[in-house]
Parts: structure tokens; C-alpha cells; sequence
């Protein structure tokens, strides 16, 4: 068992989240219980979530994607009224930590999806350093390079190839990342590995030869909060479930 407070100071501190310019509020988003026991870990604070979170009679919900972000109405209305109507209902803290967690250098979305690709990180780059870039001992030939991933992620990789370079510089930045591709370029990757694809993105691989793929934006962010979860659960003696509800985007 442990005190909400405790655990909202040690994510805070542990993700750092204050330093982060983000598109919304991170940490404690919906106030439940004061004592946690039992907490789910999952990628968005959808419906289907919640409903998982309250049939496991969980009292804390920690995800990658919350209620609020900047821009949004506000209201507590339709879709957004059933699931904060649902979790104060049953009593549910609700952490969520957005970029804190796709940065993370051990926890966070990009470091997990790294590690499964065999990735070892050499550097960092783009704003607030949310972009992994590794080098690759031997060099990879793109059709590898996407069997890979698509063993990682378990589903097929959409890939724009560059000019057929041997990939030995490999960049990526997971969920809606596709705006990154040139900082990537930039940073010497001969492939580029997000979420995500929009227009851009087909024009400038063909044009730079750097090979840009895009394998789901769920797909590449469910590795980060389940790596949390666990952590916090040993940290703090909790009963901890990862629970995935899937996503085609």
C-alpha cells in the first residue's frame, strides 16, 4: 500500500516533469483514493480502459495518454463526462505522463522500444531531447531492418524507402512523431522510425535517401507505461496489471 501523494511525488520526480513543455497536463489528472493498492497500467485513458481498470478493482490508472490537452473545450460533456464520471464514481486516480514518458532514458516509450529492437542508444536529439538515435554494429538493409520491427510491434511496418543505403544510423521517436523526420535527417540517421506518416515524409525520403517507417502510433507507445506500472509496483509493494486495449491507428 502506499499514499497517492508518495506516489505522485516519486513520478514526478522520477519523469522529471516539470522540465517538459507539453500539449497537456502531466501527473495526478483525476483525484481518486488516498491509498493505492492496486493500480493498471495501459497506453490511453479511453472508456474501454477504465472499464478494464474498474472491473480489476483497481485504484489507480497510469497511462501515456490522458483526458486533457491544450486546445480542447474543457467541458465535462459527452465522451469526456462518461470516463471522468467513471472513474470519480469508483474512486480511480488517474497519473498520466505524456512526453516525460517518451523520454525517459530507461522507463519511457522510446528507451523500451529501443531496447526490444536491440537498439543501444548513442545520442539524443531534436526539442527536449524526445529523439533516440542508435548506431548499428553491422549494417542493416532495410527489408531487416522493417522484419524487425514488425516482430517487435506485431503488425506490418508502412516503409518509404530512401536510396537503398546500408541502415547503420537508426533514429526514432515513437507515436505521432512524423514532424521529426528532419531533425532525424539532420542528425546523420539513414532511417527514421515513428508512429505515424503524413505527406511530407514520402517527399523527403525519396529526396534525402534516409528511409522513414512508420509502425502505428499505439503500437510504438505500449512498452512505456507498462515498464512504469511495474516499476512504481515494486517501488511501492503494489498489485500492478498492464492491460492493452488495442488500437488500429
Amino acid at each position: 500500500m502506499a499514499q497517492r501523494s508518495d506516489l505522485e511525488a516519486y513520478l514526478n520526480a522520477l519523469l522529471d516533469s516539470g522540465r517538459f513543455k507539453d500539449y497537456g497536463p502531466n501527473g495526478l489528472q483525476v483525484e481518486g483514493r488516498a491509498e493505492v493498492r492496486r493500480l493498471v497500467s495501459g497506453v490511453t485513458a479511453s472508456r474501454a480502459l477504465i472499464d478494464a481498470a474498474i472491473e480489476a478493482q483497481a485504484d489507480t490508472l497510469l497511462v501515456h495518454h490522458g483526458l486533457f490537452w491544450r486546445g480542447q473545450d474543457g467541458r465535462l460533456t459527452g465522451w469526456l463526462k462518461e470516463r471522468v464520471a467513471r472513474l470519480m464514481a469508483h474512486g480511480i486516480n488517474l497519473f498520466a505522463y505524456h512526453l516525460p514518458l517518451d523520454a525517459h532514458p530507461e522507463l519511457g516509450n522510446n528507451a523500451q522500444l529501443g531496447r526490444r529492437l536491440g537498439l543501444a542508444v548513442s545520442e539524443r536529439f531534436g526539442d527536449q531531447d524526445l529523439g533516440f538515435l542508435a548506431n548499428v554494429d553491422l549494417p542493416l538493409t532495410l527489408a531487416v531492418l522493417c522484419e524487425r520491427v514488425e516482430s517487435v510491434v506485431g503488425r506490418a511496418v508502412l516503409a518509404v524507402p530512401g536510396d537503398g543505403r546500408p541502415v547503420r544510423r537508426v533514429a526514432w521517436c515513437t507515436g505521432g512523431a512524423q514532424g521529426w523526420f528532419e531533425a532525424a535527417i539532420a542528425a546523420g540517421a539513414d532511417a527514421y522510425l515513428t508512429g505515424e506518416i503524413s505527406e511530407p515524409q514520402a517527399h523527403l525520403a525519396r529526396e534525402t535517401g534516409v528511409a522513414f517507417l512508420a509502425c502505428g502510433h499505439h503500437a510504438s507507445e505500449r512498452y512505456g507505461a507498462a515498464a512504469l506500472g511495474a516499476h512504481v509496483a515494486v517501488k511501492f509493494g503494489l498489485e500492478h496489471r498492464f492491460i492493452d486495449i488495442g488500437n488500429p491507428a
